[in-house]
């Protein structure tokens, strides 16, 4: 065939999508979103040990010894892993953009009712 005459393709090629991204980046994000988490989490506590310090310990010598906080010792690694998990999997919420998925308005279809007069 001659060059002028114009061939069908045989299979079009697809563009990628430039929003895709590789799934070790998206892993990598959603689990540094859960670091993140815990270092927030740790941020607030370090914020409420330090309010503790500079006003309640100075002015009443309130050690917390009578709490008897230490019963509560075996659920820190629990939260702790609760915390992480709960940021990775915000993090893959927002990350892999189903967080910003528009998602269709149900359609209710209409009845007919009686004729307005």
């Amino acid at each position: 065939m001659s060059p002028l005459v114009q061939r069908s393709r045989v299979g079009t090629t697809r563009r990628p999508d430039p929003t895709d991204q590789h799934w070790s980046m998206l892993v990598f994000e959603s689990l540094s979103a859960g670091v993140l988490a815990v270092a927030v989490g740790l941020g607030a506590v370090l914020a409420v040990v330090g309010v503790y310090v500079i006003f309640v310990w100075p002015l009443t010598f309130w050690d917390l010894a009578n709490l008897g906080l230490e019963q509560y010792a075996s659920w820190t690694d629990t939260v702790l892993w609760s915390v992480f998990a709960g940021g990775s999997l915000a993090g893959y919420w927002c990350f892999s953009g189903a967080a910003f998925k528009v998602k269709p308005k149900a359609r209710v279809p209409v009845r007919p009712g009686r004729p307005r007069q």
